[in-house]
């Protein structure tokens, strides 16, 4: 787990920890000294923790003209136990939602598990959304049976289409675009 990085294709278009308006504004990044940890694994000190000890993450990039962000996730996304969702939308969708940012892509291809609970907090993403979406991309089929159980799948917009996006060849208005037209498309 160590070895995989978030993806830095995008660097020289965005930076969380040089945009002041991100919740990892002025993090410093250290290439050799791993710290953090999923079930006692190191991972690639360039994940950023939010509060979960199982789940880290990347602000790919965040557009906050256009109103949307790319987040890409590593870990074992974990609501029964550490209540991941909420850490993750106290603390950091909320904070972008607060500067314009109604589109959310959630990369999910490095989520490994996913253990639910109750919907509240999607449900208050999906709210505080508004007039955009969630949409989650790439997460593997297993952890898609389990949205379903837990009736997430209401609130992200995922699978079909969106699983087969191969994301990191696009530029990320690009990906915003294409996106955007599959959720349209669906909701017509």
């Amino acid at each position: 787990m160590q070895e995989i990085e978030p993806f830095y294709n995008w660097r020289h278009l965005y930076t969380s920890a040089e945009d002041e308006w991100s919740p990892f504004y002025g993090r410093e990044y250290s290439e050799f000294e791993y710290s953090n940890t999923i079930y006692n694994y190191y991972i690639h000190p360039q994940w950023d923790g939010f509060g979960s000890p199982t789940l880290y993450m990347k602000i790919l990039y965040a557009d906050y003209d256009s109103g949307f962000a790319v987040l890409e996730l590593i870990g074992e996304w974990n609501d029964a136990i550490h209540n991941d969702i909420m850490l993750l939308k106290r603390d950091v969708a909320d904070l972008l939602i607060g500067k314009g940012i109604q589109k959310f892509v959630l990369i999910g291809e490095n989520v490994l598990n996913f253990h639910g609970s109750d919907d509240c907090y999607y449900q208050e993403w999906f709210e505080d959304a508004e007039d955009g979406w969630v949409a989650a991309l790439n997460f593997r089929e297993h952890v898609r049976n389990e949205f379903v159980k837990y009736g997430i799948d209401y609130y992200f917009a995922y699978g079909g289409e969106l699983d087969e996006i191969r994301w990191r060849m696009f530029h990320p208005q690009q990906l915003h675009d294409l996106i955007e037209q599959i959720i349209s498309h669906r909701l017509a």
